[in-house]
C-alpha cells in the first residue's frame, strides 16, 4: 500500500475514541492544548513498543495467549477504574470554576500534577490497553505489502501512524479546551467532575467486555 494512502486511515484509526483520546480531552480541558500535546509522548511511546512488538511477530503470540491478554486487560481496567473513582473526588474542576468567576481557590484542592505525570499517565493507558495489541498486531499487519521489506513498511506505517496520534490527540484536546468554557459554577464543575470519573469507569468496563 502507498504510504500517501495510509495517512487518511491512520488519522480514522487514531480519532477512534478510547481512554487516551479522552485522557487528551482531560488534559486539554485542564492545562491546555499545548501541554496535553506533550503528555500525547507517553502514549506514542507505548504505541512504538507494541509496533516494534508487531514486527518482530510476537504480537501475534501475545493475541494466542489468553492468560497474557486477559492480564493486560485487568491491569488496564484497574488502572482506568483507578483514574475515575479519582476523577470522581477531584476538585479541579471546581477550582477552575472558582477561578473563572473571579473567586479565590478553596485551600486544600489538589496540586496540579506536573507534564511527567500526565506523559505517564498516558503511557499507562496505552501500554495496558489490549485494543491497541489487537490494532497493532492483527489489523496493522493487514497494510504490510508481502513482496516489499517488512521492516521498512513497519517503520514508514509505523512513524505515520504515531503522527496521526498527535493529531487526535490536538482534536480532543481542543475540545477539551472549548468544554473549559462552560464551567461557570461549583455545581456545574462537580457535575462535569462526575461524568469524567464515570467515563474513566465506563471504559474500564467496556475494557473488560473485549475479547481475542
Amino acid at each position: 500500500m502507498d504510504a500517501f494512502f495510509f495517512i487518511p486511515i491512520a488519522i480514522m484509526l487514531a480519532l477512534v475514541p478510547g481512554p487516551n483520546n479522552f485522557c487528551a480531552l482531560n488534559n486539554g480541558l485542564r492545562r491546555g492544548v499545548g501541554t496535553a500535546l506533550l503528555a500525547t509522548f507517553g502514549r506514542v511511546t507505548a504505541f512504538a513498543i507494541f509496533l516494534t512488538i508487531s514486527a518482530v511477530g510476537l504480537g501475534a503470540m501475545l493475541l494466542a495467549s489468553e492468560a497474557a491478554f486477559n492480564a493486560v486487560k485487568w491491569v488496564g481496567a484497574g488502572y482506568l477504574f483507578y483514574l475515575g473513582w479519582k476523577a470522581w473526588r477531584s476538585r479541579d474542576f471546581h477550582d477552575i470554576a472558582l477561578s473563572d468567576s473571579g473567586d479565590v481557590a478553596a485551600e486544600g484542592t489538589a496540586p496540579v500534577k506536573s507534564t511527567r505525570a500526565l506523559v505517564m499517565q498516558e503511557f499507562l493507558l496505552g501500554i495496558t490497553n489490549p485494543k491497541a495489541i489487537m490494532l497493532f498486531a492483527a489489523i496493522f499487519p493487514q497494510f504490510i505489502d508481502a513482496t516489499r521489506p517488512a521492516a521498512h513498511q513497519f517503520l514508514v506505517l509505523g512513524s505515520i501512524y504515531l503522527c496521526a496520534e498527535f493529531v487526535s490527540s490536538a482534536v480532543y484536546a481542543s475540545g477539551g479546551r472549548q468544554i473549559r468554557r462552560f464551567i461557570r459554577t461549583p455545581r456545574g464543575a462537580t457535575r462535569l467532575n462526575k461524568a469524567t470519573g464515570g467515563f474513566f469507569i465506563g471504559a474500564g468496563a467496556l475494557l473488560l467486555s473485549v475479547r481475542q
